[in-house]
Formats: structure tokens, C-alpha cells, sequence
């Protein structure tokens, strides 16, 4: 499949004029007889916004009977456009493309679909994608894949994507400690030179990596009720926040809901990687009360967490709903407030607020709305919401949300796009989304992770994304070190303030 470069015709006219008719399509797609409908194609581009270093929006159309197709894209700040000619899905080349965004960067792009049909060649209607003028400064992003099995430490692992390009590698894999299941890996605001993660299974342990320097931390203590999760880094690097969990799984008998993950057993503390000490406190290791979920605010001063009312295990399960709270945080002092409030009652709109994250400028908490329970990702009715910290308003992320489970998200450096998991696909896979957010707290319509040939990718995908963020810069870590460090099980003890 060849990408070829096309220029729009000028055409001269004897009087001087020079004026501007239509792009001039090869012959014999000049003669496409043009139908009145967006074509069907996968992923849905149509109408997304993206920024200037995204990989190119290669798809493919969903019919299958399609026997060639040509993709023109126009610029509306050039004259120049780019295309691609092939069977199977429009293929643009890298450097071009990226050239061309940079080109209309705060502009559009008017996309021309044609096709070969039995023998016909066909025109549709032209559709729009918009190109911010927010650039997305992160050079990627990191995510769990997992098989979406129910076997607790399947094959998976957790992996890094140049958003440029189409460039994926593996950070560690399970298959460097076999029986490991590796938990989310969390970056200090997006800078993987401080990152964490926890390692459950009978060689369970938290990695806390500093600079290249990694310590496997004894993670359960019995000051603890589970293990080290959920984390948090605070902006100065000097604490990270963790979630100690008592978690079970359980099976719907209907149809429509499959898997129940919740807590029995939950609480929200900190940890001080300099001296090895958790900063416990009873305001947020209540026995009456799940707190799990904490995330400090840009700014340090605040940490901010998901609470619920202890209820009976299985039996009220549904009445387990969680609000947003906070508790004021002293880096200087490494010490709590002397009061929890709550900034959304979630219950009282018989709703449960998980998975809270705060922008980096310090505007919004984004979270996820479900009916009950703090794992929202088996529920089907789970939105994204967005909570404005100036006003105290919170709304529903309408324009990025589904009909399908929409949760696990995270923002960028610059607080202007962020990333989520969604089963709007075929409402069994979770696959990562991203959209845009402007300076009025506009959303854009979320585009799919961008692939090379996404139909083939994706149907031959048998894995789940989870718990996205993104990373400045590549993440380094030394796979077969760190896996052999886990089998080791030599761990450095943590110790209670």
C-alpha cells in the first residue's frame, strides 16, 4: 500500500485570475459518482479533534465488498493535500501526515472517501477532523493489558505507546516473574523518573522507583488491611499516597452484568519512600467507612479521596456508594487536617463517584459515575464526569460518554486532553480513548488509539486496556532485573510513623 502526495489544481486563468475549483482526483475517481452519506468507517474519525503529534488516523471501512478506496485530506490552511490509495484501509505515511497537522494546527482537515464497489466507484460525503491548537506535550502513554478472562493472573502486562507513531513496547511483562499480576504503574504527573507499582501473588511486593534506583517494598504490614495500591505520587516527589484493599470478585447470576469487584475491608494512607514510613491516620482508616482511591491536588495541600459506608458483604453489595472527600495534607510535616469533608455526595443522587483526578492546573476533578460499588469498569451504566473546583458543579462528560462503561482516566501535562477506557465497541473489550477539553471546559468527541490497520489490530486483540496515563518521556526499566528482583522476594519492611 503506497501513500501518494497530491496538490491541489490552481488553475490559471488567461486574464490573471487565479482561482481555486476542486482538488484534482485521478482519473478515473474524478468520474466517482458521488452518494449523499458519511462513509462507514472504523474507527469513527469523523468529527474527532486531535493534536498536531498524533499518529496518523489510518481506517478502514466497514464493508467489506470494497474493492479499492482513495482518501484525499484537505487542509484549511493549505493548498497542499495529503492521500492515500490501497484495498484494505487508508494508510498515511508518518512524517507526512504529521507534517500536514502541524500545517493546520487550530484547523481542519475536510476528508474525501472514495471507493470501488463491483465494479462502480463511488464519492461520499466529505466529513471534518479538527486539529487543536492545544498540542499534546506528552510523549505517550502506559497502560495494563489484560486478558479480559476471568483467571485472576492470566498473560498480561504493562506497556508504553509512542503516540506519534505506532510504536508499542512492553515495560514488564508477567512472564518475567510467572504468576505475577502486575497492578497499574503510576508516574509522578507524568514523569517516570519517580513511578510505582504493585505486584500481587504469592511474590507480592511494591515497587517504588526513584531515578533508576528501585526498592521492592514489603507491602503488607499489619498495621495495613491488604496491600499498597491505587497510588498517588504527591508534586514534590516526597510522598505517595496508597489505597490498602481487602478485594474479592464475584459473578452475576444475570445476563447483562457480568463480574462484581469490591472491597470489604478498605483505607487510604501515605507513604514516605526517604525513610520507609506509612503515615497512617484514623480519619481515613475508619471501620465503618471504605476509603480507598486517594490523589493529592496539584498543589500538595489536599489529598483527596472516595468514601462509602461499610455495607454488609454479599448482601448489600448495592448499597455501597461512594462520595469525594477531602483532608488537608502538610508536606513540611508529613501530617494530616483534623477534618474529612465531602466536595460530592455522590449517594445523595443514589450514585457511587470513584476513580477521582484532579487536572494539573488545578480546575477540575474528573470521575467516574456509577450505580453502586467502586469498581466501575464491569458496569455498563459508568460515565466519566467533571467536577469544576471553582464552582462546585459537577456534570456528566456528555460528548466523551457511551452507552457502554466509560471509566479508568487520566490528563495530560497541560490539562487539555485526556485518556479513558470504554467498551463502546462491542461492549466486551476495553479500548482507550482520547479526547480534548478547551479553556471553557468544552469536550471534545473522543477518537480510538490510533493503528496502523485498526480492524485487523483490534479484532485480533484479545487483551483489555486499563488504568492509562500518560508519560512524558519512554519509561526505563530493566525487565529481566526487575522480574528476577520479584522472584527474589528479598523486600525492605515498611515501618508506621
Amino acid at each position: 500500500m503506497k501513500t501518494i502526495k497530491y496538490l491541489l489544481c490552481v488553475l490559471l486563468v488567461v486574464t490573471g485570475m487565479a482561482t481555486l475549483d476542486s482538488c484534482c482526483y485521478p482519473s478515473p475517481w474524478s468520474e466517482a459518482k458521488e452518494i449523499k452519506q458519511l462513509p462507514e468507517i472504523f474507527p469513527d474519525y469523523i468529527g474527532v479533534t486531535v493534536p498536531v503529534n498524533i499518529a496518523p488516523l489510518n481506517f478502514n471501512m466497514t464493508d467489506d465488498d470494497v474493492d479499492e478506496m482513495l482518501v484525499s485530506v484537505a487542509g484549511s490552511k493549505t493548498i497542499e493535500e495529503i492521500s492515500s490509495f490501497g484495498k484494505e484501509y487508508a494508510d498515511f505515511d508518518v512524517e507526512e501526515w504529521h507534517d500536514f497537522l502541524r500545517k493546520n494546527k487550530g484547523g481542519k482537515l475536510t476528508v474525501s472517501v472514495f471507493v470501488l464497489k463491483n465494479g462502480e466507484r463511488f464519492k461520499y460525503q466529505d466529513f471534518n477532523i479538527y486539529v487543536s491548537p492545544y498540542e499534546l506535550k506528552d510523549w505517550g502513554l502506559t497502560y495494563r493489558r489484560i486478558a479480559p478472562g476471568y483467571e485472576v493472573y492470566g498473560k498480561l502486562g504493562i506497556y508504553q505507546r509512542n503516540l506519534s507513531n505506532f510504536e508499542e513496547t512492553a515495560i514488564l511483562e508477567n512472564t518475567a516473574a510467572p504468576g505475577a499480576c502486575l497492578n497499574c504503574h503510576t508516574a509522578n504527573r507524568t514523569n517516570p523518573d519517580q513511578f510505582t507499582f504493585h505486584v500481587r501473588g504469592d511474590h507480592g511486593a511494591t515497587l517504588v522507583s526513584q531515578n533508576g534506583k528501585r526498592e521492592w517494598l514489603k507491602a503488607k504490614n499489619d498495621s495495613l488491611k491488604g496491600s499498597m495500591v491505587y497510588p498517588y505520587w504527591h508534586p514534590s516527589g516526597k510522598y505517595c499516597a496508597y489505597s490498602t484493599n481487602t478485594t474479592h470478585q464475584s459473578f452475576h447470576a444475570v445476563k447483562d452484568e457480568r463480574i462484581e469487584v469490591f472491597d470489604q475491608a478498605s483505607g487510604v494512607f501515605v507513604y514516605q519512600p526517604a525513610t520507609h514510613e506509612l503515615i497512617l491516620d484514623s480519619l481515613l482508616m475508619t471501620k465503618d467507612h471504605y476509603e480507598t482511591y486517594p490523589v493529592f491536588s496539584p498543589d500538595g495541600k489536599t489529598l483527596y479521596f472516595c468514601s462509602s459506608t461499610a455495607e454488609p458483604i454479599p448482601s448489600g453489595y448495592k448499597d455501597i456508594k461512594y462520595n469525594i472527600c477531602k483532608i488537608g495534607f502538610d508536606a513540611a510535616t508529613g501530617k494530616f487536617g483534623n477534618q474529612v469533608d465531602t466536595i460530592f455526595n455522590a449517594r445523595e443522587l443514589g450514585k457511587s463517584a470513584t476513580h477521582p483526578r484532579p487536572s494539573y492546573d488545578g480546575r477540575y476533578i474528573m470521575f467516574t459515575m456509577s450505580d453502586y460499588g467502586c469498581f466501575p469498569i464491569w458496569h455498563k451504566e459508568a460515565d466519566n464526569w467533571l467536577l469544576d473546583l471553582k464552582t462546585g458543579q459537577a456534570r456528566p462528560m456528555t460528548a466523551a460518554n457511551s452507552r457502554n462503561t466509560d471509566s479508568w482516566h487520566n490528563w495530560s501535562r497541560d490539562s487539555h486532553w485526556f485518556v479513558f477506557t470504554s467498551r463502546r465497541g462491542d461492549g466486551l473489550y476495553t479500548r482507550l480513548y482520547l479526547a480534548c477539553i478547551d479553556d471553557k471546559g468544552n469536550v471534545s468527541k473522543p477518537f480510538l488509539l490510533p493503528q496502523r490497520n485498526p480492524k485487523k489490530y483490534y479484532d485480533e486483540l484479545l487483551d483489555s486496556y486499563n488504568t492509562p496515563d500518560f508519560t512524558s518521556k519512554p519509561v526505563e526499566l530493566d525487565a529481566r532485573a526487575a522480574g528476577n528482583e520479584i522472584m527474589s522476594d528479598k523486600r525492605i519492611p515498611t515501618k508506621v510513623r
